[in-house]
């Protein structure tokens, strides 16, 4: 199967910046679409940033400018770049990717288990 793996999340003060990655494994035929998503408690999940396989990318308007997604193709590996953190960004960040098994070359979305980002005030 699939599995992505997320890493670099923690605690920072506001004004820091911390960096993310999201590796995927398993039986990986085809990668398209990858994005972040993140969860406030009480919160429902929201879209964070997403980038194509072009390298076209969006972001929530919350992020813009202080936030920046990419990826590594060859390896599998998406990333975020987050600076200028807030206390309001502070939530689980899950990564997610749109990808085809070589099992049954069928297309899924898959996530990872999340990491935690805790910004202080």
């Amino acid at each position: 199967q699939v599995r992505l793996v997320e890493s670099g999340g923690g605690l920072v003060q506001a004004g820091g910046s911390l960096r993310l990655s999201c590796a995927a494994s398993g039986s990986i035929s085809s990668i398209n679409a990858m994005a972040w998503y993140r969860q406030a408690p009480g919160k429902p999940r929201e879209l964070v940033a997403r980038i194509t396989t072009g390298g076209n990318t969006n972001y929530a308007d919350s992020v813009k400018g202080r936030f920046t997604i990419s990826r590594d193709s060859a390896k599998n590996t998406l990333y975020l770049q987050m600076n200028s953190l807030k206390p309001e960004d502070t939530a689980v960040y899950y990564c997610n990717a749109d990808t085809q098994t070589i099992a049954t070359m069928l297309w899924n979305d898959y996530w990872g288990q999340g990491t935690q980002v805790t910004v202080s005030s």
